[in-house]
């Protein structure tokens, strides 16, 4: 079979893209949602069913014409790989082809590590999950992977990441793709997170969202009437960069001062409640710092929740900071919500008041006339289902689809032209 002209690789993923999401489950229902002739669907379906992409079911109650028979996308064809780092643990996944997690397991990894340990440690923990499900390598389809930092989308490749030492321009993408023999697509976890609330139902139809992930560090995924937007070179929503204080005295880990994460987020919590801690300022914060030695940012969390009003005051004004910046935003961009994620963002009902307050008094009154202001609604999954329904969106685009449809499976020499290709 050779591959589709462009124009029929479109018929293609539009007739998958209706199956897959449940708008079309049988040819004639196709061809009322495509316009398409009976002779076309006909010819089209029985391609994607020969390729193993559809399969076909039962027949549909008469209606009083002909029955017909329904078609069903085979979301278990293959497995996605997926994970999601962050600056001190990984979560790895397991999905179907429908973005579905089907296997997963968290576990502490310090990023700085470096690449080489910390993609081994995942690597092992993919394998691991695939076992537990009875799959091998030949059932992957495909790998995503988020990172804590800047991505070059195009290349797969860490661009400068302030909090990963010895992974800029790391041929991410090379490593993976030769191990798992399967193209691999990878991303700022920020964006996957924003993916998967995106595809999760019951956002406003708009789709202008922001996620704004506050852990160890701050990030922001932006979409446009439904579809990432990750910028010119993939590093759109690095606020977490922006200065927001004149204080010299506060270094970010960027090496720059006065960064909105070195001053808001949970590595800066940390600090402060650790300086509290040792002054003897709170009592609380003290008893965690003699048990542990160091103090987390949840343990400042942890301290407000108890009614320790010094760490309720690094709070409020970690939130202040925040929701100053989210205004600006909502000032410049007009999104339909905000989704808070992150550690952080379980903080309290306080904080995430503080985030909300903030936003409003400094917004103008139309940017927040129906502006939805909420917690993110997905766990630790949240970056695995992005993960996978990134390289979903690669596999059954225009640009790949066609390469691997005579073949059925997108392992093998795709995996060696998406690598190829972007050199």
């Amino acid at each position: 079979m050779e591959e589709p002209s462009a124009e029929l690789l479109e018929s293609y993923t539009r007739l998958l893209d209706l199956v897959r999401t449940g708008q079309a489950d049988t040819r004639p229902a196709l061809s009322e949602r495509t316009g398409l002739g009976r002779t076309a669907i006909t010819q089209r379906t029985t391609t994607l069913l020969e390729a193993g992409l559809l399969e076909e079911g039962d027949l549909n109650p008469s209606t009083g014409g002909r029955q017909a028979r329904t078609l069903r996308f085979r979301r278990d064809a293959g497995r996605i790989l997926t994970a999601e780092l962050g600056a001190t643990s990984f979560t790895a996944g397991v999905t179907d082809l429908m973005g579905t997690v089907l296997a997963m397991r968290h576990r502490d990894c310090d990023i700085a590590q470096g690449p080489d340990p910390v993609l081994t440690e995942v690597e092992d923990t993919l394998d691991q999950l695939l076992a537990e499900l009875g799959a091998t390598d030949g059932d992957v389809w495909g790998v995503g992977l988020g990172l804590p930092g800047p991505v070059e989308f195009a290349t797969a490749r860490p661009s400068e990441p302030p909090i990963m030492p010895g992974w800029n321009n790391h041929p991410v993408r090379d490593r993976l793709s030769k191990r798992y023999d399967a193209p691999v697509w990878v991303d700022n976890e920020v964006n996957l997170l924003c993916l998967g609330e995106l595809r999760t139902p019951g956002l406003p139809a708009s789709g202008d969202l922001l996620y704004i992930k506050i852990g160890t560090g701050i990030g922001a995924g932006i979409s446009n009437a439904g579809r990432l937007h990750r910028g010119a070179q993939g590093c759109a929503g690095d606020i977490g960069h922006a200065a927001v204080s004149d204080d010299s005295l506060v270094v970010c880990r960027c090496g720059k001062t006065g960064c909105l994460e070195a001053v808001a987020g949970g590595a800066a919590l940390a600090r402060d409640g650790e300086a509290l801690a040792r002054s003897g300022t709170s009592a609380i914060l003290a008893a965690a710092l003699d048990a542990h030695g160091t103090v987390t940012g949840g343990d400042v969390t942890a301290a407000a929740r108890a009614g320790d009003h010094h760490a309720v005051r690094l709070l409020v004004d970690a939130g202040r900071r925040i929701g100053a910046m989210l205004a600006t935003m909502v000032n410049f961009y007009n999104p339909s919500m905000i989704l808070l994620g992150g550690k952080l963002a379980g903080a309290g009902d306080l904080f995430l008041a503080t985030i909300r307050e903030t936003i409003y008094r400094r917004s103008l009154p139309l940017s927040t006339r129906e502006l939805r202001i909420e917690r993110a609604r997905l766990g630790e999954e949240g970056g695995l289902v992005g993960a996978a329904y990134m390289v979903l969106d690669e596999l059954f685009s225009v640009r790949y689809f066609g390469q691997w449809l005579p073949m059925g499976s997108p392992s093998g020499p795709l995996s060696r032209h998406v690598a190829e290709s972007t050199l």
